[in-house]
């Protein structure tokens, strides 16, 4: 591999940028934090001080005009997404953007295009499907193992309903539940199948003390091969991040699916026969595997384990979801 580090410029102050992908990016074998910006300097200067990051902006147009900088994560309230990706694309900085990557999939499509036509790479921020313990089960399901697959299940749901100041609560910002936590068992789900679904049909709770986003959502996906994902997400329940693959001869269970603590918490159970065993998983950095994805791609040519085109494929299931909460009808992909 290279000796070259990726150099990476921070496009806000966002709490999960200082809470998990700047220490993520400081961890990681490819990449180095060299620049931080905000609207409000004074907050750029003080994380740059707080994660000993070198320089800090004032703007993000100041950040995008460094030309040290390699690549760009983008950790801006979602409608602000496709604005600064094609932005930072334009400046010649790779992306590596928050999930969902943009409001909808033409949204989605426009930022693959602008990178493309700008010779960058762009990827959406997904740190759980860079953990080995999803390549772990993937082998489990294809060993035949647990049979063939009759259904995936997945929730992940928490509640913060009392901070109503959250930009996850405006729908002009693109908030809502199914943007914030329902893209981990939808992701997860293509994921472990290889497949699209085909139809989506989704009941939702759309909340009026919080700007009448979806504060809960529940839903299931039709996959080809009479799959099913069963899922529920909320911003207002009791917290839960699972996942389950129902196989006709066993079952895997994920307790902590999307989140990490590095303990035991992160590993896994198969059951088959009766017989439970809990798999051990590396303590890895999921955040720091998922920068070095990127920077190995940048630096060495490394494909990506996940192209920018699946971001729009995730992004035409999201805007069904969508459709069909508020409709309340099945609608077909």
């Amino acid at each position: 591999m290279s000796q070259k580090k990726l150099r990476w410029g921070v496009l806000g102050c966002a709490g999960i940028a200082k809470r998990a992908v700047i220490p993520g990016i400081q961890q990681s074998q490819t990449g180095e934090v060299a620049a931080i910006a905000s609207r409000n300097e004074d907050n750029a200067r003080k994380t740059a001080e707080q994660f000993q990051i070198p320089t800090a902006y004032g703007s993000y147009e100041a950040l995008l005009n460094d030309e040290t900088l390699d690549a760009i994560y983008i950790p801006l309230p979602n409608h602000l997404h496709k604005e600064w990706t094609i932005k930072a694309a334009q400046a010649g900085k790779h992306v590596l953007c928050e999930k969902p990557i943009a409001l909808d999939a033409t949204e989605a499509a426009e930022m693959v295009a602008a990178c493309e036509q700008a010779g960058v790479k762009l990827v959406e921020a997904f740190m759980h499907r860079h953990h080995p313990r999803y390549a772990m089960i993937k082998e489990i399901i294809q060993s035949g193992e647990i049979g063939e697959i009759r259904g995936l299940h997945g929730v992940f749901t928490f509640n913060s309903s009392k901070n109503t100041g959250n930009v996850r609560f405006n729908q002009e910002m693109g908030g809502g539940s199914l943007y914030d936590v329902g893209v981990y068992p939808i992701s997860t789900a293509r994921m472990v199948l290889g497949q699209e679904p085909e139809a989506a049909t989704v009941h939702a709770f759309f909340s009026p003390d919080h700007d009448n986003v979806d504060m809960m959502a529940s839903g299931i996906l039709e996959f080809p091969n009479s799959v099913a994902l069963t899922f529920d997400c909320g911003m207002w329940a009791a917290g839960r991040n699972v996942f389950e693959i129902l196989g006709t001869e066993g079952r895997i269970e994920v307790p902590s699916a999307y989140v990490t603590r590095g303990n035991a918490d992160d590993h896994f159970i198969v059951t088959v026969g009766g017989q439970r065993r809990e798999v051990e998983v590396p303590y890895v950095n999921q955040y720091a595997l998922q920068a070095d994805d990127l920077g190995r791609s940048i630096l060495d040519g490394t494909p990506l384990r996940y192209e920018s085109s699946d971001a729009v494929l995730n992004m035409r299931v999201i805007d069904a979801c969508l459709k069909s909460a508020r409709e309340r009808a099945r609608v077909v992909l």
